[in-house]
């Protein structure tokens, strides 16, 4: 994929936000050698959290995946921290965990996390396809609608 990183989230119309902080006693992610661990993310912008709720229910597909799209845009925040500000670092983004917080009879969790999935790939190109796993949650922290941890491979 041609271009920089910085230039396809342009490209996106993304703009990365500072890095969210911490909603409890954790670290918004640890380095272990080549390995970035980022903490579970939500979709919290700067307004603050977006589509809270339970998929299925109040939440729709659309809006659940839109949710997924936004905790990729906080991974991608920090994982940029962590490489100093360089995203051009990232080798491979290696997986992902996903909660969906949904109604009991949902079963389109996969479909929901195609949200971050996508726009990693978007964004990162090869270096953004990832291994993962998508369940279902009866709750979340603070209402969110969906919490997304990743392990990126950095350079």
């Amino acid at each position: 994929m041609a271009g920089s990183v910085e230039s396809r989230l342009s490209e996106l119309g993304i703009t990365l936000p500072p890095v969210p902080p911490p909603l409890g006693n954790y670290v918004p992610y640890t380095i272990a050698g080549n390995l970035v661990f980022i903490a579970g993310q939500g979709a919290i912008t700067e307004d603050g959290i977006k589509y809270a709720g339970r998929v299925g229910g109040d939440i729709t597909l659309e809006d659940a995946q839109e949710s997924a799209r936004l905790c990729a845009v906080n991974l991608i925040a920090i994982v940029k921290a962590a490489c100093g500000g360089d995203l051009e670092r990232v080798v491979q983004c290696v997986k992902l965990g996903a909660f969906v917080h949904c109604e009991s009879d949902f079963k389109d969790h996969p479909k929901v996390i195609n949200g971050a999935s996508d726009l990693l790939v978007a964004v990162f190109g090869d270096r953004g396809r990832h291994a993962r796993f998508a369940v279902g949650a009866p709750s979340l922290p603070f209402g969110l609608s969906v919490e997304i941890d990743g392990v990126f491979e950095i350079g």
